[in-house]
């Protein structure tokens, strides 16, 4: 199934994507016409908080009211939320090696022409990349970032004032179901409602000024609207194999990077198992994967322009398209 939160009429809904992407349904109409109301569908952290069983009166209910036109609305016709507007946690990872690598060594190129050293610029460009550090292949590395800046699809995410240098980044997220702590991984993926896309918007040049003081990042993630998730959610069964999918970002329609949700260095069930040791999973947090390998500005030396349009694609799940603006310009 695909899950998404959306707005109409000045209402936020709970509704299943269908007819190709092309069309909602009303879970929470339906249900009234199938003759009581159900809370599970009143929102998308109450329909993860009721467990299977709503997601079984869900299907159950599409089966006998998917037909119904009044039930549906065109998907172009509503304001799709985040799919879970405020999660209970964001949390996001540092999974993949290019990365991982590649990063740093842009954050430096970054540096050198704050300070117009052209010969410094020179020196790390001619850099090979180093080895990947140790740190990273004995545990899932993650921050914990501002769940009340969400956004979805479709939005404009606004420029903060303090940066000149704006950045996407392509990553692959989770929505967390079931309540639980020190969850072993391999009983983690039914801790896994569905997965989303991720496009953690970063304000590089306050990003890069924060690391040089060893905490963060801070102001270079959290700024209003900056953490945009979308367009819906995809139960696991509809993905099947989450570490095989097809991941591209493209910025006014051009193609910047591709790449493939394969490679993490620990799973989505390793790093469940690491965050809930001694500490309690609670259902509808989301959980990123961090940015595929050449998924972001940072590491292509391509950053984000006033009136820009980023489409983020995954496989099986959806276009997650928004506009950037400068509140300057």
């Amino acid at each position: 199934m695909k899950l998404a939160t959306y707005r109409v009429g000045g209402a936020e809904r709970v509704g299943l994507v269908h007819d190709n992407d092309t069309r909602i349904f009303d879970l929470a109409a339906a249900a009234l016409r199938a003759g009581k109301a159900n809370s599970a569908f009143q929102s998308m952290l109450s329909l993860i908080d009721a467990g299977p069983a709503a997601l079984d009166g869900a299907r159950e209910i599409l089966a006998r009211h998917g037909q119904d036109a009044d039930l549906s609305v065109a998907v172009a016709a509503v304001e799709l939320l985040a799919p879970v507007p405020e999660p209970r946690q964001m949390r996001d990872g540092m999974s993949f090696p290019i990365h991982i690598l590649q990063a740093p060594l842009g954050q430096r190129k970054l540096a050198a022409r704050a300070k117009g050293d052209l010969e410094e610029l020179k020196r790390i460009e001619a850099e090979p990349l180093p080895e990947l550090p140790e740190v990273y292949r004995k545990q899932p590395i993650f921050y914990i970032t501002n769940r009340f800046s969400v956004r979805g699809t479709n939005t404009t995410v606004k420029w903060p004032r303090y940066s000149r240098i704006m950045d996407y980044e392509l990553e692959l997220g989770l929505i967390t179901k079931g309540k639980g702590a020190n969850i072993p991984a391999a009983k983690a993926r039914d801790h896994i409602f569905g997965f989303t896309i991720f496009n953690d918007f970063s304000a590089r040049d306050a990003q890069r000024i924060e690391m040089e003081g060893r905490l963060g990042p801070a102001k270079g993630k959290s700024f209003d609207g900056g953490n945009v998730i979308g367009p819906w959610i995809v139960t696991p069964d509809e993905i099947g194999d989450p570490y095989k999918l097809r991941m591209e970002a493209r910025v006014n329609g051009e193609t910047r990077s591709k790449g493939v949700s394969d490679g993490m260095l620990f799973s989505f069930e390793e790093i469940i198992a690491h965050i809930s040791k001694d500490e309690t999973l609670m259902p509808g947090e989301f959980i990123g994967s961090g940015t595929v390998g050449n998924g972001c500005g940072l590491e292509l030396g391509l950053f984000l322009e006033h009136g820009d349009t980023i489409e983020l694609e995954i496989e099986k799940i959806g276009i997650l398209k928004n506009k950037v603006e400068r509140q300057d310009a």
